[in-house]
């Protein structure tokens, strides 16, 4: 089986795709030697990250094996990771 997205660290919650990748597609990532079937939920354009886990509105979204953001939506198994579902932690000037 071809690989079609790239897990950076054990811990990330998100991949990365290789491809451009279709709702509907089953993909699987070996996640700690265990491979992990992921049916897409959306379309995924090659560079574009999608979730390995469900990841509630709140929780912190890991990739590189740190945090690269927060879930302002529950975010589905599958589910296109991008700014319309993740806000930043860093350079926020709204924050004091």
């Amino acid at each position: 089986m071809r690989k079609v997205a790239l897990l950076i660290n054990q811990v990330d919650n998100v991949v990365t795709a290789l491809t451009d990748l279709s709702a509907g597609d089953e993909v699987s990532i070996n996640v700690s030697g265990k491979d992990v079937k992921i049916k897409l939920l959306s379309n995924i354009r090659f560079g574009h990250k999608f979730a390995i886990a469900d990841i509630k509105k709140g929780e912190n979204v890991i990739k590189y094996g740190e945090v690269i953001g927060r879930a302002i939506t529950d975010i589905k198994k599958g589910e296109h990771v991008h700014v319309h579902n993740i806000e930043s932690l860093r350079g926020r000037g709204d924050w004091q």
